[in-house]
């Protein structure tokens, strides 16, 4: 009995139904029907009552007997591969990981807590730095993974963590602040908070200006969002930052706009150089994500 089946199985009675748990698993929908209706023929039994397209599943007396075992064994699956990995050495050596200074404390503080807890005696060094600073670091050895923006090219590959749309910060006196949205070529002439040059960020948002045909006068450079943000409400400039960074340390006398008119997005992924073996330590923490993303859905 294959042990992928009984996991699709398992996760379409969690999802409830096909298509969410299609996307869950990263196969289409027809794929996933497929699985269950070999899943059974293997074993001669009815498992699911179906809805339309999918929709309105129910165990059968079968099925439900079949779910009970399966978690059981998808548990005992992975407490195999949990100690084949700490016969591996996986239970003590180090992780060097490098951390974008922006959005890693949103998006991977959780992981990184997790990863501690399965392996408390891998020691963790943990290297914040631009996105510049990154991927040399990478490349010398300094440490193994890291998280940024980054082009995954044939040199870099990665795991996509999170998308974000990007917003202007502006003082709420601003002209632009009465609007639900601001196009990008409406901010031509305003002075600008950018953050400084070693940020991939910095790169994107002057490379998104140029192609709006937006010129930026006056440029103040920060390393934090929330002294960046202490600026715009100061009325020294607008700010372009990741949305959901300008919600966190959003203050009094700003307002935060979408941007249209621009391709513009935040795209944070852990990432490491594509022919360079990884240590035991590396090889769980990606394995770790995979199985977070998994779970978030």
């Amino acid at each position: 009995m294959d042990l992928k089946a009984l996991h699709y199985f398992v996760e379409i009675v969690n999802c409830g139904g096909f298509n969410r748990a299609a996307a869950k698993v990263h196969i289409s929908q027809p794929a996933l029907s497929k699985s269950l209706t070999q899943l059974e023929s293997e074993l001669e039994l009815p498992l699911l009552t179906r809805g339309k397209r999918g929709t309105n599943i129910c165990l059968t007396v079968h099925g439900e007997t079949v779910y009970h075992y399966a978690q059981e064994l998808l548990a005992t699956k992975q407490a195999l591969v949990d100690e084949l990995n700490r016969l591996k050495g996986l239970d003590k050596g180090e992780l060097k990981l490098g951390l974008a200074p922006l959005g890693s404390a949103e998006l991977f503080a959780p992981i990184i807590a997790k990863y501690r807890r399965r392996f408390p005696k891998i020691h963790t060094q943990l290297l914040v730095r631009g996105g510049v600073e990154q991927t040399l670091a990478l490349q010398q050895g300094e440490i193994e993974l890291a998280t940024g923006i980054v082009e995954l090219t044939a040199e870099f590959t990665g795991i996509a963590i999170h998308t974000e749309p990007m917003v202007v910060v502006l003082p709420s006196r601003h002209p632009l602040a009465k609007r639900t949205q601001v196009p990008m070529r409406e901010l031509n002439g305003c002075a600008q908070i950018l953050f400084e040059p070693e940020f991939t960020l910095h790169k994107m948002i002057i490379h998104a200006c140029e192609n709006a045909g937006v010129v930026i006068t006056n440029p103040t450079h920060v390393n934090q969002p929330d002294f960046g943000i202490a600026l715009v409400a100061a009325d020294i400039g607008v700010m372009i930052l990741p949305k959901f960074i300008a919600m966190r340390y959003q203050s009094e006398g700003v307002a935060i706009r979408d941007l249209t008119e621009t391709d513009l997005s935040w795209r944070m992924s852990l990432f490491w150089l594509k022919n360079r073996p990884l240590s035991f330590a590396a090889d769980a923490m990606i394995a770790l994500l995979k199985e977070h993303l998994e779970s978030q859905g």
